[in-house]
């Protein structure tokens, strides 16, 4: 296994990789940024205005089954689902910041969840978003004690709570990081909170556990965030991870390259990495700038090891450990690395159902699924300009929107019409109907669905909808009627 040396004391400066505030208006949404001169141009449509990153992929080999979920930045919709050809199934319609879009399990039922906000560089302040299976928002999970959701962490619990960050500023003594004794800094918080109450069930502060002497950043690393004013407040901890345990919660700790078990009183019961380690760790499983920590069974803790920031060496890798607690002895059970890809902020590893693992490179905008022992059998490229997080998941779902017809003049006697349904899975084929008159609309065409978009040419006429049908031919919904 190759040797990964720690990337320490590096300059960190401020993301703006993330979200930015959420868009007034989802019929028009904000031109796409430009990823750059080679990024391929985004997705467009006849008949919607949303519009996705153009994503491109690549397989040699079965995948788990599954659709992809992503939060592409910078390029049309900031939340996004595709197939495994990177086409879109859907795209968040309202333009608002999203990061994590995911499957989760709520009340026993699949749901689609997400944070969303407005991004504040390196963190954000919002709320969690749960939808059922049909796009409609189910609850809204608000952090306790008058806090912000921060965008890193919004995990739903087998207990019906959600796992949240938050990221208040205050004022502390930053000397021990070489800045003022009054400055200003952000104190991460790790919350538990009953979803369907909004009870706040568990409140950590970092401050009240973690020294500044354990951050590898200083304050004189980035003069936008050097604690001298609120505005410009320190960043010392960067939580970015919090998982469930029986016994207390796995936290995550960017900027101390640190993961801490904590335990239901707050007490740290021991630290993994960075300065003040509990663990005696190999070269090859050292790790740092680190995101999506994350408790698995038999012992076993996954991480994102981003392992570089700002020019410091090290190549980006999922990182699988066997721990054993009782020696504090950690080694490598496996780490997934893929063609020098290197996310220097953002990431995650998923554990899929088949054995096979995802792994999103966050900045580096691509995700590649593993096989147990370590092969590459897919991947995804230029999914926008980054996405915080990639997963695959089953979802089945069918909006309560209809959907979008529109027909577009031909040659005079034919026109081409197109015909989308943002978010359904389970359309198989498209009914379109035409005629003189709107209450007696007559079959035109049946077509298999191809992709998000399906078009056809069919005779001219004054009017047009379609119906979306399943496999066995069943409509499952209708269009309105449009004029041509």
């Amino acid at each position: 296994m190759a040797v990964f040396g720690a990337a320490a004391g590096a300059t960190v400066a401020r993301s703006s990789i993330f979200p930015l505030p959420p868009s007034a208006s989802a019929a028009t949404p904000a031109p796409s940024a430009t990823a750059g001169a080679t990024a391929p141009p985004d997705r467009t449509f006849v008949s919607t205005k949303l519009t996705t990153p153009h994503v491109d992929v690549w397989s040699s080999g079965a995948t788990a089954p599954g659709l992809i979920f992503a939060g592409p930045m910078g390029h049309g919709s900031n939340g996004l689902i595709m197939d495994n050809q990177g086409r879109p199934v859907w795209m968040e319609p309202t333009g608002a910041g999203v990061t994590d879009l995911r499957v989760q399990t709520y009340q026993g039922k699949p749901v689609l969840t997400y944070w969303s906000g407005q991004g504040m560089g390196g963190h954000g302040e919002g709320s969690g978003i749960i939808k059922d299976t049909s796009y409609q928002t189910i609850a809204e999970v608000k952090a306790g004690d008058g806090l912000k959701a921060d965008l890193h962490e919004f995990t739903v619990t087998p207990k019906g709570t959600a796992l949240l960050t938050s990221y208040p500023t205050i004022q502390f003594d930053l000397t021990p990081a070489g800045g003022q004794l009054n400055g200003y800094m952000y104190d991460c918080h790790v919350q538990e909170v009953d979803i369907a109450t909004g009870n706040l069930l568990f409140d950590w502060k970092a401050s009240d556990y973690v020294g500044l002497d354990e951050s590898y950043v200083k304050t004189t690393d980035d003069p936008t965030a050097d604690g001298s004013t609120a505005a410009k407040a320190f960043d010392p901890y960067h939580v970015n991870a919090v998982s469930l345990r029986t016994d207390g919660y796995l936290v995550s700790f960017r900027h101390t390259h640190t993961i801490y078990h904590i335990d239901s009183t707050g007490t740290i019961q021991w630290r993994m990495g960075g300065k003040r380690s509990d663990f005696t760790l190999p070269a090859d499983a050292v790790f740092a700038w680190q995101h999506d920590v994350r408790q698995r069974a038999n012992g076993v803790i996954s991480m994102f090891d981003n392992h570089y920031k700002d020019g410091t060496t090290g190549t980006s890798r999922g990182l699988i450990l066997n721990v054993d607690e009782q020696k504090r002895t950690a080694s490598v059970k496996l780490q997934l690395a893929r063609g020098g890809h290197r996310g220097n902020a953002m990431g995650n590893v998923q554990f899929l159902e088949n054995g096979n693992y995802m792994v999103g490179w966050g900045s580096d905008p691509a995700a590649t699924e593993f096989t147990a022992n370590g092969t590459p059998v897919f991947e995804a490229t230029n999914i926008g300009s980054g996405s915080y997080r990639v997963y695959r998941s089953l979802w089945t779902a069918t909006p309560t929107t209809l959907p979008d017809v529109v027909a577009v003049q031909g040659n005079g006697s034919t026109m081409q019409a197109y015909a989308s349904w943002n978010g359904a899975t389970e359309i198989a084929s498209w009914r379109f109907l035409t005629g003189s008159d709107p209450s007696s609309l007559k079959e035109a065409a049946v077509v298999k669905k191809t992709g998000f978009e399906t078009s056809v040419a069919v005779a001219a006429a004054p009017h047009l909808a379609v119906q979306a049908l399943d496999s066995q031919g069943k409509v499952l919904a209708t269009s309105s009627v449009v004029n041509t």
